[in-house]
Parts: C-alpha cells; sequence; structure tokens
C-alpha cells in the first residue's frame, strides 16, 4: 500500500472519531447533564483550550522529530479520554467534572495530531499540494459524516458503547500511521538546550506568518472563524436546537451531518474543477456569503429552515477551509511546514475557547437565536475589513511561490 494510502487512513480515524466527539461532547453537556448555557461554553472551552496552549508546541516538535511519531503519540493519548468516561460512566460516576477532563484529554491529543498529520501531507503532495489537500478534505468530511451518523444513535446505545467505539477507532489510527513510510530528518542538536531550541523554533514560526501579507490575512480571518463561527457551531445551535425546537442527539446528528455534506459536495467539485489560482479571493467570499446563510439560521423559522442554512454554510465552508489551507501549504518554507500549520490550526481552534466562552453568554444574555445573528455580524465585519487591507484579496497563486518568504536558520 502506498503512503499516501496509509496516510489517508490514519487521517480517517482521527476524523470518525472527531465527528463521534462533535455529537456526543454535546450531547452529553446539553440534553443528558442539561447544563445552562454558560457551563456549556465553559465545557467547550476547555475541550479547545489545549489546543490554544499545546498547538503550537506540537507544530515544533512535529518539524523537529516527526509527524509520524507525534500523530501516534497523539491517537493514543486520545484513546485514553473515552476509556476513562466510558470506566467512569460505568461506575455510575459520570458527572460535569468528569467530562470536563474528557474534554481536557481530548484537546491536548488534538494539539499533537493536528499539526503532525498537516506537517506529513506536504510530505506526500508529490508537488501537487492542493488536490492532496482537497483529497484529505473529501475524506475528512466524509468520514466524519460517518461519525455523525453513528453518533445519532447514541439515545439508543447509550455513552458507554459510543465511547469504546471511539476508542477502538483512535487506537486504529495508531496502526496505519506505524504503517506509514516517511522520511524525517531531525535537527541537530535537539538535545541539547530542548527548551530554548523549541522556543526559538516556534517564535520564527510566528515572524514568518506575520512576515507574509497572505498568511496573516488567513490567520486573521482564521481567528475570526474561531471565535464566530466556532463558538455558534458548537455552543449556540445545540442550544437553538434544544431550547427553541426540543431536540436530542438525532437532530444534533442530523445537522452535524448536513454541514459535512455540504462541505463535502464543495470539496467533490474542486476536485472536479481543479486548482483555483485567486484563493484568497476565494476565500474571502465563501466566508462572507456563510455569514450570511448562517444569520438565517437565527431567525426561528423551523428546524428545517434552520438545516438547510447549516447545509448552505457548510457548502461555503467547503471552499473556505479548503483555499486556506492551500495557502498555508503552498506559501509555507518547506522546513517550518508543520509550524505554519500548527499556526493555521491555532488561529482557529486557539480562538475557539474565546467563541465558546462568548457565545455561552450571548445565549444567556439574547437567547440562542439572536445570539447566532450577532455571531455572524461579527464574522462578515471581519470578513470585510480583511478584504479591504489585506493583500490575500489580490493573491495569485501561480505568481507565489513558498521560496519567496525569507525564513532564518534554526539552531539551538
Amino acid at each position: 500500500m502506498k503512503p499516501l494510502h496509509y496516510y489517508f487512513l490514519g487521517t480517517g480515524t482521527w476524523f470518525f472519531a472527531y465527528g463521534l466527539q462533535s455529537v456526543i461532547f454535546a450531547w452529553l453537556v446539553t440534553m443528558v447533564l442539561q447544563e445552562s448555557a454558560e457551563k456549556v461554553g465553559l465545557a467547550q472551552m476547555a475541550f479547545l483550550l489545549p489546543a490554544t496552549l499545546l498547538m503550537l508546541l506540537g507544530g515544533s516538535l512535529a518539524d523537529h522529530f516527526g509527524g509520524k511519531r507525534l500523530a501516534i503519540i497523539g491517537h493514543l493519548v486520545g484513546a485514553t479520554a473515552p476509556i476513562f468516561l466510558t470506566t467512569v460512566t460505568w461506575l455510575g460516576g459520570m458527572s460535569y467534572t468528569t467530562v470536563l477532563i474528557f474534554a481536557v484529554v481530548m484537546g491536548c491529543a488534538q494539539a499533537l495530531v493536528t499539526p503532525a498529520r498537516d506537517g506529513l501531507l506536504a510530505n506526500l503532495a508529490g508537488g501537487n499540494i492542493q488536490r492532496r489537500v482537497v483529497q484529505a478534505s473529501m475524506i475528512q468530511f466524509g468520514v466524519q459524516m460517518t461519525g455523525f451518523l453513528v453518533a445519532s444513535f447514541a439515545d439508543q446505545m447509550g455513552p458507554i458503547r459510543i465511547l469504546l467505539i471511539q476508542a477502538c477507532v483512535l487506537v486504529a489510527g495508531t496502526f496505519f500511521y506505524f504503517r506509514l513510510k516517511v522520511e524525517h530528518t531531525p535537527s541537530p542538536n535537539v538535545s541539547n538546550n530542548m527548551a530554548q531550541h523549541i522556543g526559538r523554533s516556534m517564535a520564527i514560526g510566528y515572524r514568518t506568518v506575520m512576515s507574509s501579507p497572505y498568511l496573516k490575512g488567513v490567520v486573521i480571518q482564521n481567528c475570526a472563524m474561531g471565535v464566530f463561527f466556532m463558538g455558534s457551531y458548537i455552543v449556540t445551535v445545540p442550544l437553538l436546537i434544544r431550547e427553541t425546537y426540543g431536540g436530542s442527539a438525532q437532530e444534533l446528528s442530523l445537522v452535524n451531518a448536513l454541514n459535512s455534506f455540504g462541505l463535502l459536495l464543495t470539496i467533490l467539485l474542486l476536485l472536479r474543477i481543479g486548482n483555483i489560482l485567486r484563493q484568497g479571493r476565494a476565500l474571502l467570499l465563501a466566508q462572507g456569503t456563510g455569514a450570511v446563510i448562517l444569520a438565517g439560521g437565527g431567525l426561528e423559522l423551523g428546524l428545517t429552515s434552520l438545516a438547510v442554512c447549516i447545509f448552505l454554510w457548510g457548502v461555503c465552508g467547503g471552499l473556505a477551509m479548503t483555499m486556506s489551507r492551500t495557502v498555508m501549504q503552498e506559501l509555507a518554507p518547506p522546513d517550518q511546514r508543520a509550524r505554519m500549520m500548527a499556526f493555521y490550526a491555532f488561529s482557529f481552534m486557539g480562538s475557539g475557547p474565546i467563541g465558546a466562552l462568548m457565545s455561552g453568554y450571548l445565549v444567556e444574555w439574547y437567547g440562542p437565536a439572536t445570539a447566532l445573528i450577532i455571531s455572524c455580524v461579527g464574522m462578515l465585519t471581519v470578513v470585510i475589513y480583511v478584504s479591504l487591507t489585506s493583500a490575500l484579496w489580490k493573491l495569485d497563486s501561480s505568481k507565489h511561490k513558498s521560496t519567496e518568504i525569507v525564513t532564518e536558520e534554526v539552531s539551538s
């Protein structure tokens, strides 16, 4: 089997488990434990916060020690979280605190797996990064839909069976990454002054992103997406389903699946169309359109209307996420790709805790429908700002290569 196939299989196991996580975690907090909007926001923040603190470190470690090794460790760490919560639930001790512990461990695992996985893709792309990004995204959202489908039976199966499935899938992922044949040249003298070396590596990665008008524009809009879109998706939408439409795990899974289906349709279309040269323009137009569409879900026109808005928002998101990842991959210096993708993930996942907490309070103050509209207006404002003030709108990938970005040599 080709290395790229093992990579896609390993990627698939993580996103299947992540699909389960997205539904089950929200289901446990909002519908099983029946926590308040404030506590739902805090719980989602607990899941995202480790990514904020550790994502950049994970990217530097992947650059120095290899993405394969970090991905295996991340999968094993992730598998301990559902095993822990399964044991606690079986003993009758599941509580808000134990669910928070589960969230924190999964967040730590994500901080290791995400930059490692994204850094590996460029090494296996064979010179066609955009197409490999599209293929990886297709697998990501296609497999996530399967995870959502399985999670829709949570009411019938119960949390223990679902959590055991999640643990087994994560363990299977370690096998695929173990079989992955990929070359990695470790950085010299890493063993000496490790903390200083990693700190300097992270600082250089930060300066590289900030020195590029294109990468900087992607990071700014990514931060806004984490605050306004992610917070709405993981906090506001589940509360809207619970409080306005009286939904349960089945409705929550349906909405998640429709979002991923929209993402997948766009990705399949991109595979057919081929490479897009005006990637920054496509990214910003997709984000702005998505903000307007998602705001329609806050008009309280019924669960069907909300589901349609989430689906169309996913269609826009498929283009936005693919273009943003492609810009980062293509313009990143080869020796800093894992760090660049760590910054990419950090800008999105790292701002997520702020978005989760903000969304929780917005729901408390104004209700879930109005909170959703407020977040969408905030996202649209940032998209307009980036379009007018950054070079991202004018980016033409045929004229810019990663070699144009000047980097420093990292030494210990």
